[in-house]
Parts: C-alpha cells; sequence; structure tokens
C-alpha cells in the first residue's frame, strides 16, 4: 500500500511512499536506517528522510535491480550495440553484507532551531538526525547533532577517505541588512562549539557572496581548508591529492581507487602519448595518465571549475607532462581544433590526441563537445557517467559517427541509492 506524495509534470507519473507491507518479497530486509525508512516513518507520523531509498533491499539484489535499468535504458533509448554488451553491477568488498559506512561528503540542512536536519523525499520539511548510517563512522564521532548552528543554512562535512581527517564547512543563511553583529556573534558561537572537536577536525565558515560570479568569503576558523586524499591503486601506484572539501572528488571511499584502476585499464596509456582528461576535477585520473604516459608524452587536465583546477594544479606540479587547464571543454577542444598553438602548456602544439577521457556531467557533456572529441580523431574514448539515461543518449550519437562500444564497466558506488557509476571504452570501428 502506497501514499501519493506528489506528481510529475502534467501528470505522466507520480512519487509516493509506501506505508504498509501486504506481501514482502524475498529479497526485502529491515532498513538499516529508521529515519528512511518509509514503514517505521509513517508509523511514527512522519516521513523518511531522502538518502536511501532502496535500503529496504538485500545488497546483492539492489545490484542486480541497477543492472536491469542500465540495461533497459540502453534499450529504450534504441542503443544499437546494448545486446552485445554484458551488463553486471559491481559491488565494492568492504560494503558487504548491508552497504554502510561509505559516504565521505554529506551536506547537511540545518532546522530553525539550529539542529543537522535531512529532508523529506521532495518536500522543504527537515528531520534532525542524530547517525547517518551511510556516512563514515568519522560523521558520528563528531556529534554535530549536539551541537547548535543557530543561522546556518547548511552544515557540510567531508572526511578524507582514508585517513582521520575531516572538514567542517558551515554556510551561513541569508542575512537581514542590520545583522553584521549577528552574523558575527552567530560565527563566534560556531568556532567555540568547534573548537571542543579533537585536533583533526578542520573548520571554516563559507559566506556566498552577494554578487553573481564572485568567490564567497571563506573565514577559516581553524585547521586547514584542503583534504589530504590518498589514493592506492593495486596496479598503478599510490598518490596523495588536495582535494576541497565542496569540490569534485568522488564520494564513496574506495570510489578514487576504483575508478582510477578501470579508467586507466580502459585507456591503456603507454609511453609517449597524449591523452585528454576532460572535466578533470582536482586531477585525480590526470596524475595517474601523467605517471603512465611518462616524460615523452602529455596529459591536458580540463577543468571548468576555478577551485576545482587550482587543486589539480598543485596536484600535478611535481610532472612536468601534465598541464591543469582552467575554462569550459567546449571552447577549449575548439581552440585546440582550430589553432596550432605554441607549447603543451597552452594547447597541442600541433600534435595528435591518442585518448579522451571524458568525465560527463549528469546531463551529458553536449553533442556539441562529442563533436569537437570525434573531430580530434583519438584512438579511444574513456566516458566516465552516473547517468545511463544521458550516457544511452550519447551512446547513440557516438555510434553514428562511427564509434562503437567495447567495453563497460558498472559500479554500485552509492550502496541503498539509486545511483550507479559506469566506466564505458569506445572505438573507432
Amino acid at each position: 500500500m502506497a501514499r501519493l506524495i506528489g506528481a510529475g509534470p502534467s501528470d505522466r507519473y507520480y512519487w509516493a511512499d509506501t506505508v504498509k507491507v501486504l506481501g514482502a518479497s524475498e529479497f526485502r530486509r529491515a532498513h538499516p536506517w529508521k529515519l528512511a525508512d518509509p514503514l517505521r516513518a509513517y508509523q511514527a507520523g512522519r516521513r523518511p528522510v531522502e538518502g536511501a531509498e532502496l535500503g529496504h533491499i538485500v545488497l546483492d539484489h539492489q545490484r542486480r535491480l541497477k543492472a536491469q535499468v542500465f540495461r533497459d535504458t540502453l534499450d529504450r533509448a534504441g542503443q544499437p550495440n546494448g545486446d552485445d554488451v554484458e551488463v553486471r553491477v559491481k559491488g565494492i568488498v568492504a560494503d558487504e553484507p548491508a552497504g554502510l559506512h561509505w559516504r565521505t561528503r554529506t551536506v547537511l540542512a540545518v532546522s530553525p532551531a539550529g539542529r543537522v536536519s535531512l529532508p523529506v523525499y521532495r518536500s522543504p520539511e527537515l528531520v534532525p538526525v542524530r547517525n547517518i548510517p551511510l556516512s563514515v563512522p568519522a560523521y558520528d564521532d563528531l556529534r554535530l547533532w549536539d551541537l547548535r548552528f543557530t543561522g546556518a543554512a547548511r552544515v557540510e562535512v567531508t572526511a578524507a577517505s582514508h585517513g582521520s581527517q575531516v572538514l567542517v564547512s558551515i554556510t551561513p543563511g541569508p542575512q537581514a541588512p542590520d545583522g553584521r553583529r549577528v552574523r558575527r556573534d552567530q560565527i563566534d558561537g560556531w568556532q567555540h562549539q568547534l573548537a571542543r572537536l579533537p585536533d583533526h577536525v578542520s573548520a571554516q565558515v563559507t559566506v556566498p557572496s552577494q554578487e553573481p560570479n564572485r568567490w564567497p568569503e571563506v573565514i577559516h576558523l581553524h585547521g586547514d581548508a584542503a583534504i589530504r586524499e590518498q589514493v592506492a591503486t593495486e596496479h598503478h601506484g599510490t598518490r596523495t591529492f588536495k582535494a576541497w572539501g565542496d569540490g569534485s572528488w568522488p564520494v564513496h571511499r574506495d570510489a578514487p581507487m576504483t575508478l582510477v584502476e578501470s579508467v586507466l585499464s580502459a585507456a591503456q596509456p603507454h609511453s609517449g602519448q597524449v591523452v585528454a582528461d576532460l572535466n578533470a576535477g582536482a586531477g585525480l585520473f590526470s596524475a595517474f595518465l601523467a605517471d603512465a604516459v611518462g616524460p615523452r608524452g602529455a596529459v591536458l587536465s580540463v577543468e571548468p571549475n576555478v577551485q576545482d583546477s587550482q587543486a589539480a594544479q598543485a596536484n600535478l606540479r611535481e610532472l612536468p607532462q601534465a598541464v591543469a587547464l582552467t575554462g569550459s571543454v567546449e571552447p577549449i577542444l575548439a581552440g585546440w581544433l582550430h589553432t596550432r598553438q605554441a607549447g603543451i602548456a597552452r594547447g597541442l602544439a600541433g600534435r595528435k590526441v591518442d585518448t579522451v577521457v571524458l568525465n560527463s556531467p549528469n546531463a551529458g557533456p553536449g553533442l556539441s563537445v562529442l563533436r569537437q572529441v570525434h573531430q580530434m580523431h583519438p584512438a579511444r574514448l574513456v566516458y566516465i557517467s552516473g547517468n545511463p539515461v544521458s550516457l544511452a543518449r550519447d551512446m547513440n550519437h557516438l555510434n553514428q559517427q562511427g564509434w562503437r562500444l567495447e567495453h563497460v564497466d558498472v559500479y554500485d558506488l552509492a550502496p541503498n541509492t539509486h545511483h550507479l557509476s559506469s566506466v564505458s571504452l569506445f572505438t573507432r570501428r
């Protein structure tokens, strides 16, 4: 039995919460998170918080369902090679058997009373929380629910994937025109509370700019504004990265090493090659690719976000064959295609791109970017995606341009949610 909670556009579909199970599936289990369990939530007279919509399903069956969704999405999009591709969603061994304690980055809302909270699904309603089972244990150790963040809009918590470092970033709510004194008192109060946390916990306040296209003001309360992430891979060594708390970095604690292994296996980089890493974030793949192509090769790491690109510059500093370029992908590719710039630091300097690694936004990179990639004539395209719908659409476009899907790895890097990640290898027919 379900209770309707909303409708999609033009009433083409509806949203609902399960309120009673009349006949349970053999794959149903007790939900591991009370606040996110619709059955217990409605019994308590409230709705469930968002963030663990598949928690009532045993982990193996979650992955079978995700694999079916992936295949069905390719079929509905008319992907020509969909039937030829074996799809099995791979999980992380450390997530067994419940799929908990994997999330390293979480955004918490703040209630009017100053309590850290999570939103109800498809609702502005907030529910205060006292634990987050999907997050790494460092979250619960902070006991942020015992603190008061009155005046804050949200609290972002970032924990190192492997290590003890934690960054707490507070975003204040809107300030009244004459509220500077109040804001200062609020920040002093937050700093006083957070000072009681252990030394490995850093804290800052991020004040959004009132002007468009301006950086927010960051007020450091104590500690470091960046997280040091160590990524130890089985086949490609170990590297340490600088990553901003609100920057682009895989959320699952083991996602960085998992994705690096998959991307490099698909890219097959070797000495002397030129690789373009598009939407490269903090340079996670770029650094390992640069190791593989060596001093005679080149890696062009392109990232639109200025803060992430600055992190990439720091992470690639000791690799002269890697260059971090700040800017949108489309105009940078246009420059490579239509000009012969002098020097690899600004362009290709006449060199051919052997492989493109494309980290796709959720909505996809856009057809113009795919056309530009095609015009560069790389031998391989490695397409990283978190959205099978945009991936299926782009597969069709690439197929029309003469590309063939050779292989796809699909990963469950967000257990107990509907999200999945994939790394696809395309080659020219």
